[in-house]
This record gives structure tokens, C-alpha cells and sequence, in this order.
């Protein structure tokens, strides 16, 4: 097979630095899991691409990841850290793809990887004009659980209540935008008055809550006087209980993520209001961003109209080299991020 080669100057050096799954976490993280190896650059075979990660998507679901088996395959102990990426093809020996395209995967903490493109969720070339950054939040996966949360998962119509829990993240933050774009009334909840004003001011909430200095019971009765009608949560526990309490009849709850109760080190009781699901006839449907494959080009083109006409913004927390990814995973579970975290490694090479 003919090979593709990227000019001599943008080629691997002789070093491959990697962030390496050293144990299983117990309780709060506190970044002894991860063990820095440095290797060889790998070389690709036929029907491979060598690919040098140039920014990685931090997200909460890789603490699960860590941990057990769920829709991700459990990390072996030994092995890369596993995470969504951006990067550059440096060489390729693959019929699909060429020497400097910029492609999105499962690539992992770790500069250089070779890979076939039967990673998990596939390898895909990030459209022209999309920056390697947006490509992992609000074209990657957090736009795609976004829409598909709100709109499919969620079947928001005009005039409904939403509350979004978790609503400065990366999700939860595209989240409610898309809810307010299609004319519901969005409320969020946050963990920092500095994070309740951007929600407001620049996500254009109607209304936002910080769970940890305001009374989070008596701000949502106050917000919601009708009741609830779509939740989508990404944080599970108290911020869950007290939705559940205030679901009006059909009420749909999308479940995201349970973010509070994943560093726990003991198993946490479940919602004490969960019967009310039963009167209510509401429905509570776990998802996530890549259940709709066909779908994904419906979903980009409305997120991409949405961000051309100034309706969508997108938050980032950037922490730059890799050395700095154990760090940076750290702080989604501390509140320190705010808004997509992402790790720099590289620039784009001309």
C-alpha cells in the first residue's frame, strides 16, 4: 500500500510520553491512579494511520471508565488512559485517510498512537473550518448528548419547564441552550455564583442556582412554581431527589451523568422522591451522545446553525500539556473546571 508521509519536519520524534492506568480509584481521586511512561513512537502497517494527539476531551463518564464495565469497555490496568481526541495524521498506511488530516477518536492520554480507525466510536475527519478544540465539545461528543438529550431523550416543546442540573459543564451548558432555542423555560444549577452569571448573562437561562451557598429545595419551588417538565441531569443525588419532588404529569428525565456520587466510596441510597415517578407518570431514560449514529449529521448541522447565529456558546477550560491531564481530570470532580475541560497538547503542524 502507497504511504503518505507529512514533510520530514512535522515526523515523530523518538518519544511517545503517556499517562498509564497504575490502579483502580477508591473514594476521591487523588492522581496515584496514573503512572507517566515514556515509549516508543509506534510505526504503522498496512491499513493503519500514525496520529499525533494535539488536544484531549477530559470528561466525567472516564471515572467510570476506570473503575467497571459500562457502555465503555473497564481500562485494563497497564494500559494508556483512555480518552476522546483530536489529532493530526502524521503518516498513514490507510486508504481512507491522508497525511495531515485532522481526525477525532478514542485515542487516549498519550502524544503519538497508531491505530486502524476501529477505535471506540470510530475515527472520523473533523470537518474543514472546525478548530481541533470545538471538534471534542460542542461538535464532538457533549454537542451530540446535548441535542439528543434535549430533543429526542427529552422531547422539550415551547413553554415547558427545564431544569438542567450540572449546567455549566460541557453538556449541560449546550444542554440548556438548545432547550431555550426551542422556547422552554430553562432553569440550571451550578456550583459558583461566578457559574450561575455566565449561565444567565451568556447561556441565556432564564434562571440559575448555586447549590452551594443557596437553599436549592426553596430556590426550585420558587423557580418552578408549575412543576417541572424535562430534567436533564448530569450530577444524580440531591439535585435529583428534589427534581423528582416537582416533576409535573409525563414529566421525561434524562439521565446523563451522576457526577456527585462518583467518587463515592461506598454505595449511595438511592432518590427518596423516586415513587412520585409513579403518579406523575413521568419516565426516567438513561442515554448517551453516541446512541444515534445515523443521526450525527442532523445533529451537527443544527449545533453548527446554531453557533453561526450567535444562539450557542461554549465555555472551555484549558489546561496546557499532556503532563497536566491527571490535573485537569481532577478538577471536574472538585467544581474547579468551568465549562468544557480540554487538555493542549500540540498545535496543528502546517
Amino acid at each position: 500500500m502507497e504511504t503518505h508521509d507529512v514533510p520530514a519536519a512535522t515526523k515523530a520524534p523518538g518519544k511517545n510520553r503517556q499517562w498509564i492506568l497504575d490502579a483502580r480509584p477508591s473514594g476521591k481521586l487523588t492522581g496515584q491512579e496514573f503512572r507517566w511512561h515514556e515509549a516508543s513512537v509506534p510505526q504503522p502497517v498496512d491499513g493503519q494511520v500514525l496520529v499525533r494527539n494535539l488536544w484531549l476531551s477530559v470528561d466525567p463518564a472516564q471515572r467510570i471508565w476506570m473503575w467497571r464495565d459500562s457502555y465503555f469497555p473497564k481500562i485494563p490496568i497497564g494500559d494508556v488512559m483512555a480518552s476522546f481526541a483530536v489529532g493530526q495524521v502524521l503518516e498513514s498506511r490507510h486508504p481512507d485517510f491522508d497525511a495531515g488530516d485532522i481526525v477525532r477518536g478514542c485515542f487516549g492520554w498519550q502524544d503519538y498512537v497508531v491505530t486502524d480507525g476501529k477505535v471506540f466510536g470510530g475515527m472520523h475527519k473533523v470537518s474543514p473550518g472546525v478548530p481541533p478544540n470545538l471538534a471534542l465539545s460542542l461538535f464532538g461528543i457533549n454537542g451530540l448528548t446535548a441535542y439528543f438529550g434535549i430533543t429526542e431523550v427529552g422531547q422539550v416543546k415551547a413553554g415547558e419547564t427545564v431544569v438542567v442540573s450540572g449546567a455549566a459543564g460541557a453538556t449541560g451548558s449546550v444542554a440548556g441552550q438548545i432547550a431555550k432555542i426551542k422556547g422552554c423555560r430553562v432553569i440550571g444549577t451550578a456550583g459558583s455564583k461566578e457559574k450561575c452569571k455566565w449561565l444567565v448573562d451568556e447561556g441565556q437561562f432564564d434562571a440559575a442556582i448555586d447549590y452551594k451557598s443557596e437553599d436549592l429545595r426553596a430556590r426550585l419551588s420558587a423557580l418552578c412554581p408549575n412543576g417541572i417538565d424535562v430534567f436533564f441531569d448530569n450530577v444524580g443525588g440531591a439535585v435529583l431527589n428534589e427534581v423528582l419532588a416537582r416533576i409535573n404529569l409525563n414529566a421525561r428525565i434524562a439521565l446523563c451523568g451522576s457526577i456527585s456520587i462518583y467518587d463515592a466510596s461506598a454505595p449511595v441510597p438511592g432518590p427518596a422522591n423516586y415513587p412520585n415517578l409513579v403518579p406523575r407518570r413521568g419516565r426516567i431514560v438513561g442515554f448517551t451522545g453516541i446512541d444515534y449514529p445515523s443521526r450525527e449529521p442532523e445533529a451537527f448541522e443544527a449545533l453548527g446553525r446554531w453557533h453561526r447565529e450567535g444562539k450557542l456558546v461554549q465555555k472551555e477550560d484549558v489546561a496546557v500539556g499532556l503532563e497536566n491531564a491527571p490535573r485537569a481530570f481532577m478538577r471536574l470532580f472538585t467544581g474547579e473546571n468551568f465549562g468544557k475541560q480540554l487538555v493542549k497538547i500540540a498545535d496543528v503542524a502546517a
